[in-house]
């Protein structure tokens, strides 16, 4: 099982020397990856429990963020080329790249010298987006209702412009003639492109299917909703009359709250309220051997947004590495 950290780059208040001193301890610890959060904006009826829709369409979750309207996160997207310059060895990302804030044409062209600049360890993390208060601030919200089409181009855009000298698109949402888009990619044929779909295993697998993804990113999946999913996609696969199989070299992964505490946590399930990687280090061994079994081979460790200061978390991690993946890996 590989190891990421999800940065807490999304918070009330988080300063670049702790985004730091997370990445280097990532890096130091053989982490795999670093990937930052997608947030373009908190709308004012969050604060008030307004939302139009909970976190991720999810309906376990309240109609408000856990970062106010007034909050100084950091955007992740530009943290990338800082993340490749302090890094030289853990891979980077963004869970997930919500294609319809940005122009298909614009982010291949981007994630081409990102990953010059991290010489070939860019991961492209894409969904659609959720919150249409988000897509109104970020100019799209015409693209709502068709929000999953635009990830489709999106992808196609970008795989036809890293393999191609010259490339032409004309879809719904981008139109152009053949044109050069800069510098391909230093990997090849490109970076790995991560999907995350919440809801739908059969949307997950025609695009897994159709364009060759390198991975699925869920949020708060217990080990029984990571089996479910790997075997419904699995099962959509060989309907579409795919050969591609979930066990060669696809990374199942999951963003999931992560604090080791003194004293044990309730563990009854509870779907995506669950405490699946906040407990005692024995009750996060035991659910670390349960995950691998299951079939994730990455969990993307989410620091949570309040409470937990970032001295902790680096404390946590050390704990994680060196006292409680030695008995995950040996099961």
């Amino acid at each position: 099982m590989k190891l990421a950290l999800y940065l807490p780059n999304f918070r009330d208040r988080v300063t670049v020397q702790e985004l730091a001193d997370l990445t280097q301890l990532a890096e130091d610890l053989d982490f795999d990856s670093v990937w930052t959060l997608d947030r373009i904006v908190v709308p004012e009826a969050s604060d008030r429990g307004e939302l139009k829709y909970p976190f991720g369409m999810m309906e376990q979750f309240p109609l408000q963020m856990p970062v106010s309207a007034r909050g100084e996160w950091l955007q992740g997207w530009p943290l990338l080329p800082w993340l490749a310059a302090k890094t030289s060895k853990v891979r980077i990302g963004m869970s997930i790249t919500d294609t319809p804030y940005r122009a298909p044409g614009v982010l291949a062209a981007e994630c081409a010298t990102i990953d010059h600049l991290s010489g070939g360890r860019l991961n492209v993390g894409v969904g659609s987006g959720w919150m249409p208060e988000e897509f109104a601030a970020s100019s799209a919200s015409h693209i709502f209702p068709k929000r999953h089409k635009h990830v489709r181009e999106t992808i196609e855009i970008m795989q036809g412009i890293w393999t191609n000298d010259v490339f032409e698109y004309h879809g719904e949402f981008a139109d152009f003639e053949r044109c050069g888009f800069g510098a391909k990619p230093v990997q090849t044929p490109h970076p790995p492109i991560y999907f995350s779909g919440l809801k739908d295993p059969k949307r997950s697998a025609s695009r897994i299917a159709k364009y060759g993804l390198a991975g699925w990113i869920g949020i708060q999946d217990t080990p029984e909703e990571i089996a479910r999913w790997k075997t419904e996609i699995q099962r959509e696969l060989e309907e579409l009359g795919s050969d591609r199989s979930l066990d060669d070299g696809f990374d199942m992964c999951s963003m999931i709250w992560f604090v080791i505490t003194d004293q044990e946590t309730d563990q009854t399930p509870n779907r995506k309220l669950s405490n699946l990687l906040v407990g005692t280090a024995a009750q996060i061994t035991d659910n670390l051997k349960r995950f691998k079994e299951a079939g994730m081979t990455m969990p993307l460790l989410w620091p949570p947004f309040t409470d937990v200061p970032v001295s902790k978390t680096l404390d946590d991690l050390k704990r994680l590495k060196e006292e409680i993946m030695p008995k995950v890996d040996a099961s």
